[in-house]
């Protein structure tokens, strides 16, 4: 696909235009008081690895239905509080840390988001954002004034289908009325967003870890 042919940019919420705070950190927002540095560092490792916090590490141990957690809401949040609840022992603790990671304060924008959004803004190509997700995130991107840069959102939890299946991209594509030969897919998810080029999306995978980059290559897909 040449650059001037791209005619709408798919993007991924978590891990590519923004980011999750650290475990740690999420921990210790909702954590009872009176805790040592070494006791909530401790829980929260173990919280790392049972996948306990959505939009961060994958579980080491996958629990039954996990590749379909973010088909509906009511599936998301039962799947993800279990894994909080096995670690912690205490269902309203459970719950809150659930409830925080919906909040905008948890949630970090990359240094370069904004920046790329504008871009196509100025240029004219429409943005659909593309999650696998169980909740609306638009309140987080509202937070860091870039809502109005987005003009879909296509999310698994309302659709009830999750990348990389194509009717999810299939979706995305006439949400803004594009071709997906000429759209251009970005993620950090090399199966799931990667999936956009089954159904003849271009793919540009970004690095969940990076602190640029973002639109360097967003840009050199669609011109400028």
């Amino acid at each position: 696909m040449k650059d001037h042919e791209t005619e709408a940019v798919l993007f991924d919420f978590s891990g590519t235009l923004f980011r999750i705070e650290p475990v740690l950190d999420w921990y210790r927002a909702e954590a009872p008081a009176g805790l040592t540095e070494e006791q909530l560092a401790v829980t929260a490792r173990a919280l790392a690895e049972a996948g306990a916090q959505p939009g961060g590490p994958q579980p080491l141990l996958p629990p039954p239905g996990w590749e379909t957690r973010d088909d509906s809401a009511e599936l998301h949040r039962r799947l993800y509080t279990a894994q909080a609840r096995a670690v912690l022992g205490d269902d309203d603790l459970a719950d809150r840390l659930y409830r925080r990671h919906r909040q905008p304060a948890a949630w970090r924008s990359y240094p370069d988001t904004a920046a790329v959004l504008k871009q196509l803004r100025a240029r004219g190509i429409p943005v659909a954002l593309v999650s696998n997700i169980g909740w609306d995130p638009r309140p987080v991107l509202a937070a860091h004034g870039v809502d109005d840069l987005v003009d879909a959102y296509v999310l698994s939890y309302r659709l009830g289908v999750s990348k990389p299946e194509p009717e999810i991209f299939r979706a995305a594509c006439r949400a803004v009325g594009a071709d997906p030969a000429r759209t251009l897919m970005v993620g950090d998810d090399l199966t799931a967003d990667g999936g956009a080029r089954s159904l003849g999306c271009s793919f540009l995978h970004v690095r969940a870890d990076r602190e640029e980059g973002l639109l360097e290559g967003v840009l050199a897909h669609v011109g400028g």
